[in-house]
C-alpha cells in the first residue's frame, strides 16, 4: 500500500500541472504558438540546465558498480530493439513511429525514478538510482535522436544526420558537460585546490533557477497542446505505447534480473531497475519530439496516459518484489 500511495503521489502533481496548462488553453492565457515557443525554451535551455547540475551533484562517477549498469544498458537496447518492428507494425506515418518508439524505452527517470529508488530502499537505493542516471539519461537521449531520426519524414536513412542529431543535442551536450565538470572537480580534489562551481554563487544560482523551471514548464506546455479529440484518432498508438512502457518493459527487464540474476543484485538495485523501467514516458520527449520534426501531439498523449497507468506498474513491480523478500 505504501507503494501504491508513493505511486499516486509522484503521479498526481504531473496530472495537477498537465491540468493547469489545459486550463490555461482553454480560458486563452495560452495557445499553440506560445507552447511551441515554450517547448524550444524548455528544450534548448532549461532540460539541459537541469541535466547538468543533476550530474554535477553527483558524488563521484568512480563510485559507479559497471555489473548493474552494463545490464540495465543492455536490456534497454533489448527493448528499444523489440520496439522497431513493434512500431512499424502498430502505425505506418513515419512521424508516428519515432515518437512509439521514445515510449518503448524511453521512461521519466529523472523526475518520477530517482525519487521513486528512494522511496523502495532509502538512501543506498537513491545513490544506486543516481549513479546509474550517468549511464541511462545520455543512453535514453541517444536512443532518442535515433529513433526520431530513423523514423522521419524522410524515406532513406540518413547516417550523417543521425550523427550530427546525436553530437548537437542540447540534452546530451549538457550530460556530457556535468561529466566533464565532475572530472575537473575530481582534479580539483586530488590536487588540493579548494575552488568549486558552486563558489561562482551568482553563475550556480542563475543555473538552479533554470533548472527549476524545466519540468514545471515542460508539463503546463503539454497541457496547452493536450487534446481530448485526438485520443481516439490515436488510440491503437496510445494502448500500445501505454502497454509497452507499463507493462512489458518492467516485465522483461526485472523480470530477467530476478529469475537469473537475483543473486547478483541487492534490493537497491532492484529499485533502481523499477525507477528505470516501470516508470512513464519522460516529459523531456514531448520538446524532443517537436524539435526532430515527430507527431508532438502522440508524444504528449503517451505522457499523459502512461502516467496515469505508472501509478499501477509501480505498485505491482515493488509489491511483487517486497512479496519475493527481494526488498
Amino acid at each position: 500500500m505504501n507503494s501504491f500511495l508513493f505511486a499516486i503521489s509522484a503521479v498526481a502533481p504531473i496530472m495537477i500541472m498537465v491540468a493547469i496548462g489545459y486550463l490555461l488553453k482553454k480560458i486563452k492565457l495560452a495557445n499553440a504558438d506560445i507552447a511551441k515557443a515554450l517547448n524550444r525554451l524548455v528544450f534548448r535551455v532549461f532540460l539541459p540546465c537541469m541535466l547538468f547540475l543533476n550530474v554535477y551533484k553527483m558524488d563521484s562517477i568512480g563510485e559507479i558498480d559497471l555489473g548493474y549498469v552494463a545490464y540495465a544498458l543492455i536490456v534497454l537496447l533489448v527493448i528499444f530493439a523489440l520496439g522497431i518492428p513493434c512500431v512499424m507494425l502498430v502505425t505506418k506515418q513515419g512521424a508516428r513511429r519515432g515518437v512509439l518508439l521514445q515510449a518503448v524505452f524511453r521512461s521519466n527517470y529523472a523526475l518520477i525514478g530517482i525519487p521513486l529508488a528512494q522511496s523502495l530502499f532509502g538512501e543506498e537505493g537513491l545513490a544506486i538510482a543516481t549513479l546509474l542516471s550517468a549511464a541511462a539519461i545520455p543512453a535514453f537521449n541517444v536512443l532518442a535522436v535515433i529513433s526520431l531520426s530513423v523514423f522521419g519524414d524522410e524515406q532513406k536513412v540518413n547516417v550523417k544526420k543521425i550523427l550530427l542529431g546525436i553530437v548537437k543535442n542540447p540534452l546530451i551536450l549538457s550530460v556530457l558537460a556535468g561529466v566533464a565538470a565532475l572530472g575537473v572537480r575530481a582534479f580539483f580534489i586530488r590536487t588540493g585546490i579548494s575552488f568549486r562551481l558552486a563558489d561562482v554563487k551568482p553563475v550556480y544560482t542563475v543555473l538552479g533557477y533554470l533548472s527549476n523551471l524545466a519540468t514545471p514548464l515542460a508539463l503546463l506546455v503539454l497541457g496547452v497542446q493536450f487534446e481530448f479529440s485526438a485520443v481516439k484518432e490515436m488510440k491503437k498508438e496510445i494502448i500500445f505505447g501505454t502497454l509497452a512502457r507499463t507493462v512489458l518493459a518492467p516485465a522483461l527487464a526485472i523480470g530477467v534480473a530476478f529469475l537469473f540474476l537475483k543473486e547478483q543484485f541487492s534490493g537497491a538495485h532492484f529499485a533502481a531497475f523499477v525507477a528505470m523501467f516501470a516508470t512513464p514516458v519522460a516529459v523531456s520527449s514531448v520538446p524532443m519530439a517537436q524539435e526532430m520534426k515527430g507527431d508532438a501531439s502522440l508524444a504528449g498523449q503517451l505522457v499523459v496516459w502512461t502516467t496515469l497507468a505508472s501509478a499501477l506498474s509501480v505498485f505491482f513491480a515493488s509489491w511483487l518484489l517486497k512479496f519475493a523478500g527481494v526488498f
